[in-house]
């Protein structure tokens, strides 16, 4: 299982980025439209700039939703590797077949 801080630290990540979803979009659609004055671009990005660096949806980590693990992450299934493995052992997950050749 994942430190609990990690795991609060990614959630506050989360959290953060749903709220300044809309307003991160407007200002990066209006700094990166060409035929506004090159000013109201700058000041865009200057006010990009000042929103909280976790409010990025790039700066949250794709974790397991059973251990918390951040590496081997199926996107798909939103486990690690691992859990995927135990669960299906146990026929947890349907249509998950051990393989055997």
């Amino acid at each position: 299982m994942a430190k609990k801080s990690a795991l609060e630290n990614n959630a506050r990540r989360e959290r953060l980025a749903k709220q300044f979803a809309g307003r991160r979009a407007r200002l990066k659609a209006i700094a990166n439209d060409m035929s506004l004055p090159a000013e109201e671009q700058f000041a865009a990005r200057l006010k990009l700039a000042e929103l909280p660096r976790n409010s990025a949806k790039e700066r949250v980590r794709n974790r397991c939703e059973v251990s918390g693990r951040p590496r081997g992450y199926y996107g798909k299934m939103k486990m690690s590797r691992i859990a995927v493995r135990d669960l299906g052992l146990k026929g947890l997950i349907p249509g998950l077949v051990k393989s055997s050749w």
